[in-house]
């Protein structure tokens, strides 16, 4: 059996895109505003920019734009990973992202 790709980390939300290299394209990733309190999913089996959204106040929906979307980086880069879309209640300037990303062998 081989072993996936495992990564955190945080970023600070801009309103914009957000690219986060990882190496490997994800598989699964999770969003977690921490400031926000909302959260989004996201898995290869979706679309780019969609997610599924969980926000405090009870909200859930999927969303067809502003979630993840895996990148391949630059052509003088070999940096691969996802880019946060810029949803509103998840991606806020200023507001601290934490982020969980699982990918494939």
């Amino acid at each position: 059996m081989s072993k996936g790709h495992f990564k955190t980390g945080t970023v600070e939300g801009t309103a914009a895109a957000i690219n986060v290299e990882l190496g490997f394209t994800p598989a699964y990733v999770k969003l977690i505003n921490i400031d926000g309190d909302a959260t989004l999913d996201w898995t290869k089996d979706m679309a780019d920019g969609e997610g599924y959204k969980f926000v405090a106040a009870g909200t859930n929906a999927q969303v067809a734009t502003g979630g993840i979307t895996p990148y391949a980086g630059s052509e003088a880069s070999a940096a691969i990973g996802f880019t946060i879309g810029a949803d509103a209640d998840v991606n806020a300037s200023g507001e601290t992202i934490m982020w969980v990303a699982w990918g494939e062998e």
